[in-house]
């Protein structure tokens, strides 16, 4: 089919009948992975930049509206925009407010039977880091609704795919910051079982893509202190107690899909870009001891699987110098598979490794321990050449002077926390990190 006639299809995409929209979308779909020859005709007329608004063209518009179709047309219509989703020319029309808020509103559903392509599609956009600050600030409508499995219903995920509950919610409907929701959700995610029957679920989606969202919007300034200001542990209530938002999602780098686990991984990593972050968790005050226990000091790192110290076995003098939650280790308890993943949690406990505090309580907590085990078993060269520099830096002498440089760090990192462009700084636009099906 030549360029010419796809483009006839494209009227197609707002014909009154669904099974005419359909056949002219499944049509289409094969030509937006990255490669396609006759992709261009997605991007004809956008424009990238500029101080004008990105204005939608007619097919580009057409995909975003039938992401709320019924399902095979809304499937479609979201794996094109994945593919998609990965030119700059196409960012700025996807992540304009109202879409990104029905995006952001149908994950949160947990009705909505697409809701994983969402959260692909969600981190897709966020490797901009103009999205990402929209992110941060953004709220969603939402209805009190207890019947609900989350006990509200956001008001812009209604579509074909996601019916609004029957009776209605009444009431006064209220603005949650959406962040606060989706990392909700992705703990609530974790906990779908894939051999249940989809009907029978409390939530239709693992959202196991949202990680990957949490790890770029961390890459930001304004992202990272997201992740380590306390807020309530229920977003929905305003007086509860609470908690930071890392907290929430510490425990899932030990759980089974290697999508969850690496961004998880990836946003811990990225919380430690600020050399005061390890300083801030540990003196913060007015926080329950049991919210800080998942990260209150650099070792929470080693809880990580990839840092395990099993099979290994430490005499008792260095077993004590361990953080209690590695003492006394399960027998099930492994090593994190992948190697990627593994250097990732080595390149963390580096950062920690930027001021002399950090490398005093590194080395007070085991974690030379932990990584010399962990180096006599790896067989990766580069995970193997990340321990011995993450060694050369716990066992050298340090200089008299490292204290007064951690301080110019500290207030140096302090500074850049309180300017005007926190929002923005910093960003992102990594096309490599972005999600692209085929």
């Amino acid at each position: 089919m030549s360029a010419e006639q796809l483009k006839e299809l494209v009227p197609f995409l707002r014909d009154p009948n669904p099974q005419v929209r359909q056949i002219a979308l499944s049509n289409l779909l094969g030509h937006t992975p990255k490669g396609s020859p006759h992709r261009d005709i997605f991007f004809a007329g956008l424009r990238a930049g500029g101080l004008q608004r990105p204005k939608d063209t007619d097919v580009v518009r057409d995909l975003k509206l039938l992401c709320r179709d019924q399902l095979a047309t809304a499937h479609d219509a979201l794996r094109a925009l994945i593919n998609l989703s990965d030119s700059s020319l196409l960012a700025a029309s996807l992540s304009e407010p109202s879409f990104l808020n029905f995006l952001v509103s149908y994950i949160l559903n947990p009705q909505s039977i697409l809701a994983d392509l969402a959260s692909m599609l969600l981190s897709n956009l966020t490797g901009s880091a103009a999205t990402c600050a929209t992110l941060l600030s953004m709220t969603v409508s939402i209805f009190p609704d207890p019947k609900s499995f989350t006990l509200y219903f956001p008001v812009q995920s209604r579509s074909g795919t996601c019916p609004a509950p029957v009776p209605y919610p009444s009431g006064e409907p209220r603005d949650i910051l959406a962040l606060s929701l989706l990392i909700d959700a992705f703990v609530q995610g974790a906990a779908v079982d894939d051999a249940q029957d989809k009907d029978k679920r409390p939530r239709k989606a693992d959202l196991h893509f949202l990680s990957s969202v949490f790890a770029n919007i961390s890459v930001i300034p304004a992202g990272r202190l997201f992740f380590l200001t306390p807020r309530p542990a229920d977003p929905l209530k305003t007086d509860g107690a609470l908690e930071y938002p890392l907290s929430k999602i510490l425990a899932f780098t030990e759980h089974k899909d290697t999508i969850r686990r690496g961004g998880v991984a990836s946003t811990l990593k990225y919380v430690h870009h600020r050399p005061t972050t390890p300083a801030r968790v540990l003196t913060s005050t007015g926080t329950a001891p049991s919210t800080l226990h998942a990260h209150r000091n650099p070792p929470a790192t080693l809880e990580a699987p990839g840092l395990d110290v099993l099979p290994y076995e430490f005499d008792l003098e260095e077993q004590e110098r361990l953080p209690p939650a590695l003492q006394f280790l399960p027998p099930t308890k492994a090593r994190e598979p992948d190697a990627v993943l593994r250097r990732t949690h080595v390149e963390t406990l580096l950062l920690l490794c930027t001021t002399r505090w950090g490398r005093v309580r590194l080395r007070e907590s085991g974690v030379y321990e932990v990584v010399r085990a962990l180096h006599e078993s790896e067989r990766e060269d580069k995970v193997s050449e990340h321990v011995e520099r993450l060694v050369n830096f716990l066992k050298r002498e340090e200089a008299p002077d490292a204290e007064a440089d951690d301080a110019e760090v500290l207030v140096e990192d302090a500074a850049r926390d309180s300017g005007p462009t926190l929002a923005l700084a910093g960003g992102s636009d990594d096309e490599d990190s972005r999600i692209e099906e085929i």
